[in-house]
């Protein structure tokens, strides 16, 4: 059987580092600690790279209706 969307986002819950895609072209890299129907994210550890600095901002609430697309990271 196909995965449904949020069947993959809940193996990532907790485990491994997820890319948000976020609309006006950001991008930031955390754990995803939870999520809820609206795609509201919750990340910890969260970075974005800004100039090709690293930007730590710790842990963050994503509203769901700025998400473009989640992946998870490959490091």
């Amino acid at each position: 059987m196909t995965p449904r969307p949020l069947d993959i986002l809940d193996q990532v819950l907790n485990r491994q580092p997820v890319i948000i895609s976020l609309k006006g072209g950001r991008e930031i890299r955390g754990i995803l600690q939870g999520y809820d129907v609206h795609m509201n994210l919750v990340l910890d550890k969260a970075e974005e790279e800004v100039d090709g600095a690293t930007q730590k901002l710790g842990t963050l609430i994503v509203r769901g209706d700025n998400v473009i697309y989640i992946t998870p990271s490959v490091e």
